[in-house]
C-alpha cells in the first residue's frame, strides 16, 4: 500500500521531514546573521573616510562578510575579528557595533577617528580585546565597558578622553592589560579589583588623575601602650646588659691574665 500525503497531491512535492526543517532553519539563521553583521559593517564603512581603500572588498552585494578583507569569522560564519589598525581612517564610530554579538577583537588603533566611544560597545560581551589607542576620541570612558566580563586587553591611550575612570572596570576580573595613558582623565585611580594588577604606567600623562591616598588606621591606646612598654622594656634590658658587661670586664681580664701566666710557666723551656 502506498501512502500519499496531502502536500504531495496539492503541490507535487513530498512533505518536508523534521530533519529537512532543521537544516532549513539553520541555513536561514546563518543567512540572517550574515545579513545583520554585513549591514553593521557597511554602516561602519559609510561612517568612515577611507583614503587607502581598505574597505574595497566590503560590498553590500556580497552579504557574506567572512569573505571581506580585515574581517575574520568563526566556524559558525559569525564575525569575531575586525582589524583596521593603522588604516588612516577618519570619521566617527557607530552605535550599531553593539549588534556584533560574537565579536571578540576590535582593532581600530592608529587612525584618525574622532567623536565618542559608543555606549553600545558594552553589549559586546564576548569581546576579548578592545584597541582604540592613537586616535582622537573624546568624551568619557563609559560605565558600560564594565559589562565586558571576558575582556583581557583594553587600550585607550593617546586620545583626548576626559572624566573619571569608571569603577565598573574593577569588576572585569579577566583584564590583564590596561593602558589609559596620555589622555585628560581626572579624579582618583581605583585601587580595588582588577586595578590591583596595574602600575602607574597605565595612567601616566593624565595631569589631573591622582593616586588615592591610603590612610592607615591609627593604633588603639592599648596597642600604643603595649608598644611603648615593649620599647621601654627593650631599652631597660639593654642598659642592664651593658652595665653587667662593664662590671664583669675586669674579672674577665684578670682570669685571662692568670691563664696566660700559667701557660707561660708550662711552656718555659730552660736554656
Amino acid at each position: 500500500m502506498i501512502t500519499v500525503s496531502y502536500d504531495e497531491v496539492v503541490t507535487g512535492e513530498p512533505e518536508p521531514t523534521l530533519a529537512s526543517l532543521v537544516i532549513y532553519h539553520d541555513i536561514v539563521n546563518v543567512d540572517y546573521i550574515k545579513h545583520g553583521e554585513s549591514d553593521t559593517l557597511i554602516a561602519l564603512k559609510s561612517n568612515l573616510n577611507d583614503p587607502n581603500s581598505v574597505f574595497q572588498s566590503w560590498n553590500a552585494t556580497n552579504v557574506n562578510p567572512c569573505e571581506w578583507f580585515h574581517v575574520t569569522c568563526n566556524d559558525d560564519k559569525s564575525v569575531i575579528l575586525i582589524d583596521l589598525e593603522n588604516a588612516n581612517l577618519s570619521g566617527t564610530l557607530i552605535s550599531k557595533f553593539g549588534d556584533l554579538s560574537n565579536l571578540q577583537y576590535l582593532e581600530l588603533s592608529s587612525n584618525n577617528i574622532t567623536g565618542k566611544i559608543p555606549e553600545e560597545l558594552g553589549n559586546l560581551t564576548n569581546l576579548v580585546s578592545l584597541d582604540l589607542y592613537l586616535n582622537h576620541l573624546s568624551g568619557t570612558i563609559l560605565n558600560t565597558l564594565g559589562n565586558l566580563h571576558k575582556l583581557c586587553f583594553l587600550r585607550l591611550n593617546n586620545n583626548s578622553l576626559t572624566g573619571v575612570i569608571p569603577i565598573s572596570l574593577s569588576n572585569v576580573a579577566t583584564l590583564q592589560v590596561l593602558d589609559l595613558s596620555n589622555n585628560n582623565l581626572e579624579g582618583d585611580i581605583p585601587v580595588n579589583g582588577s586595578f590591583l594588577l596595574f602600575t602607574s604606567s597605565s595612567y601616566q600623562n593624565n595631569p589631573r588623575l591622582k593616586q588615592p591616598k591610603i590612610i592607615h588606621a591609627p593604633l588603639s591606646p592599648a596597642s600604643s601602650a603595649s608598644s611603648g612598654n615593649s620599647n621601654t622594656g627593650a631599652i631597660a634590658g639593654g642598659v642592664a646588659a651593658g652595665a653587667a658587661l662593664l662590671f664583669a670586664a675586669p674579672a674577665i681580664a684578670l682570669v685571662y691574665w692568670q691563664k696566660r701566666k700559667q701557660w707561660g710557666h708550662f711552656f718555659d723551656v730552660p736554656g
